[in-house]
């Protein structure tokens, strides 16, 4: 799918507004790297404690995550979540505007073998991941360390954003965009032998989802990794990014065996245990402001004060 052309339309007054968000962000990015951290947490930081409901959504969270934390764990817990959501707005900027040249000292991919292991007979990769708050500098990385990929696309309602979203991944990636709802384009690049990023651990479709424990609760999970999986002849690649202070590395492991067994159940809590594996290398950075747990069995009490959908 190729990306949208550019026209005239996007410069009118309508997206003036657009276009100012979007040059602020790149003018953000040319911040010296450690200016951008100390305003990125301090701004996460006051956020946290101006949204009280989404404060609470995270403690919860965290709560369930780790239940042998205290209190005032919990408390420590939540406060960075913030200070790192903060700083992955500024790393987001990095990640879509800044040169090569900038960011190519400060992170590391390891495990890049396991890549070219599971590539190495012509199979296809889904490399999974989850959402973090380096989730966009990751991808990055691993563009800078060479791997070529096929990111999922979805439209934006913003014409200016759908435009340049689309430029960004493409750019990158080096492969074109693919809509993550159109199966068939999946499927065929998956059997061309191709990677295409994957995030299973938002379930958006209940028609799609079972329910299986994430940290020990039975909340929806999406089955759609086991189907294209199974379709498209493909092997499952887990890699995860992480912030180690000021550097980055993003590590790449061995693509899940004996996956997927055919039991959606099962497949999908093997899946949200590779994601709890992700989370473990990095607590805080893992997108806890996501009403994960939002979609529970019809006999669990709602762990966020009332039942959601």
């Amino acid at each position: 799918m190729a990306a949208p052309a550019f026209q005239a339309a996007l410069l009118h007054p309508r997206h003036w507004a657009t276009w100012l968000g979007v040059a602020s962000v790149w003018l953000l990015s040319w911040l010296p790297v450690p200016l951008q951290a100390a305003l990125g947490a301090g701004l996460g930081r006051a956020i946290g404690h101006l949204l009280r409901s989404r404060r609470d959504v995270v403690r919860t969270n965290l709560r369930i995550a780790f239940p042998q934390a205290d209190a005032p764990q919990i408390e420590r817990l939540t406060g960075q979540h913030f200070a790192d959501l903060g700083r992955g707005v500024f790393e987001t900027a990095l990640a879509w505007f800044a040169p090569d040249w900038r960011l190519r000292h400060r992170g590391e991919v390891t495990g890049i073998e396991n890549l070219r292991a599971a590539m190495a007979d012509g199979s296809g990769v889904l490399l999974l991941t989850g959402h973090f708050t380096t989730l966009e500098l990751g991808a990055r990385f691993l563009c800078l360390a060479g791997v070529r990929f096929h990111a999922m696309y979805r439209p934006y309602n913003n014409a200016v954003m759908d435009f340049l979203m689309h430029r960004w991944r493409e750019g990158r990636s080096g492969l074109p965009a693919l809509p993550r709802d159109d199966l068939r384009r999946l499927v065929r690049a998956l059997r061309d032998g191709r990677p295409i990023w994957y995030a299973p651990d938002q379930a958006l479709d209940r028609r799609m989802s079972v329910y299986a424990p994430f940290f020990g609760v039975p909340v929806r999970t999406i089955t759609a990794t086991a189907r294209l999986s199974q379709m498209g002849r493909a092997k499952v690649v887990p890699y995860f990014p992480e912030r180690h202070g000021s550097r980055y590395r993003v590590r790449i492991l061995p693509a899940l065996e004996d996956f997927p067994l055919g039991d959606e159940i099962a497949d999908a809590t093997r899946i949200n245990h590779v994601v709890e594996q992700g989370i473990a290398l990095a607590p805080t950075q893992y997108f806890w402001v996501h009403k994960r747990y939002k979609g529970l069995p019809p006999d669990m009490a709602a762990v966020y004060g009332r039942r959601e959908a």
